[in-house]
């Protein structure tokens, strides 16, 4: 490849990460619903055409903001393994780090909600939907590498089952146990217990179900 030709990919890239950017704050402002791809042009200071060029609706623009969190969220995962050295360990700090980043990145968590809630049939493969689903199987690895490390060092139980199928399992938990806490935290305040003491009792509760 040429230094010229370089440029140009480097270019384009550059282009459509700005285009994401856009998105994502008219978006978080306005909601995805309510969100045009005129407004999205307009703050990322492109033609309403360009932006096509890139994605060809707001469907696929959204999937590329959903890519992003995946890809940010895999990243605080490697982090949080890095600090652990038993798979139990990693375990509950996976877990904590997507508790993290639902408080720290509210609208891409949101995001991702929406992602999962929606039909995948039919993706074709090297869509942004396509890249989407491959970057949230990138984020299983990391539980499933830890759940394995986990069972090596016996910290947990060698019955658990298919580790891919136990990450979905602790994802379907801990996602929800998130969403429960954003949206009707009032039934576990209202009793004298705290958000954190809540979340925290969900990890505890998935711990206490691997422990060798």
């Amino acid at each position: 490849m040429s230094l010229s030709q370089q440029r140009r990919l480097e270019e384009k890239e550059r282009r459509r990460e700005e285009i994401v950017d856009a998105a994502e704050r008219v978006i978080e402002a306005k909601g995805y619903d309510a969100a045009k791809m005129e407004e999205i042009a307009r703050d990322a200071r492109v033609s309403r055409a360009l932006v096509y060029t890139y994605f060809k609706d707001k469907p696929e623009l959204y999937f590329a903001i959903c890519e992003r969190a995946l890809r940010l969220l895999r990243e605080r995962f490697d982090a949080a393994v890095a600090s652990q050295p038993r798979g139990i360990d990693q375990v509950a700090a996976i877990g904590r780090a997507y508790m993290d980043f639902a408080r720290e990145s509210p609208f891409r968590f949101t995001a991702l909600s929406r992602f999962e809630a929606h039909s995948m049939a039919d993706v074709q493969a090297g869509s942004t939907e396509h890249g989407a689903l491959t970057a949230g199987r990138c984020v299983h690895e990391v539980t499933v590498r830890a759940l394995l490390n986990g069972v090596a060092d016996g910290s947990i139980r060698k019955d658990l089952g298919h580790p891919l199928l136990m990450s979905i399992t602790l994802w379907g938990l801990t996602h929800g146990v998130i969403q429960l806490a954003q949206t009707k935290g009032s039934i576990v305040t209202d009793e004298g217990f705290s958000l954190a003491q809540f979340l925290e009792h969900s990890i505890d509760f998935g711990l206490r179900a691997l422990r060798a």
